[in-house]
């Protein structure tokens, strides 16, 4: 008898990932952000960052990250300058108007995410973000021990 796919850890977590994927889309839909393009924004409000940095903080391949800014910088809510110490290096900063755009983002991902997690504890959070940490989502990198 093939299991059900809420006895499958995989196909739960599938599931409840699209689920919680398409909430915070809606959210992010406030300020007409996709989810890449918030993150890079949470990604730049605290400092300024070299290009490269951020591919690697974001987890993206660098000509991703290139669509990415392009279409921040078209919308006006972040730069890219030369780096006055290497010539060869871009620094990308978020602007006001990104700053501003990622207040109403951060205000409606809490929303969402209290409706989300509304019957988990502050301390069931904790331990299901830690959970998630440890999720190998790239075995490439996953040393199984062999």
């Amino acid at each position: 008898m093939a299991a059900l796919p809420t006895d499958r850890l995989g196909f739960l977590l599938s599931f409840r990932g699209e689920l919680t994927g398409a909430r915070i889309r809606s959210a992010l839909g406030v300020a007409g952000l996709h989810p890449r393009n918030a993150m890079t924004l949470m990604q730049l409000a605290p400092a300024p960052m070299s290009q490269r940095d951020l591919a690697a903080a974001m987890e993206v391949d660098p000509s991703q990250l290139v669509a990415i800014l392009n279409e921040l910088e078209a919308a006006g809510l972040a730069e890219r300058r030369r780096d006055p110490a290497d010539r060869r290096r871009h620094i990308v900063e978020i602007t006001p108007a990104g700053a501003a755009v990622l207040d109403r983002v951060d205000q409606a991902v809490t929303e969402a995410e209290r409706e989300l997690f509304a019957d988990l504890t502050e301390a069931e959070r904790t331990l299901l973000r830690g959970l998630l940490d440890r999720v190998v989502v790239d075995p490439a990198s996953h040393d199984c021990g062999a």
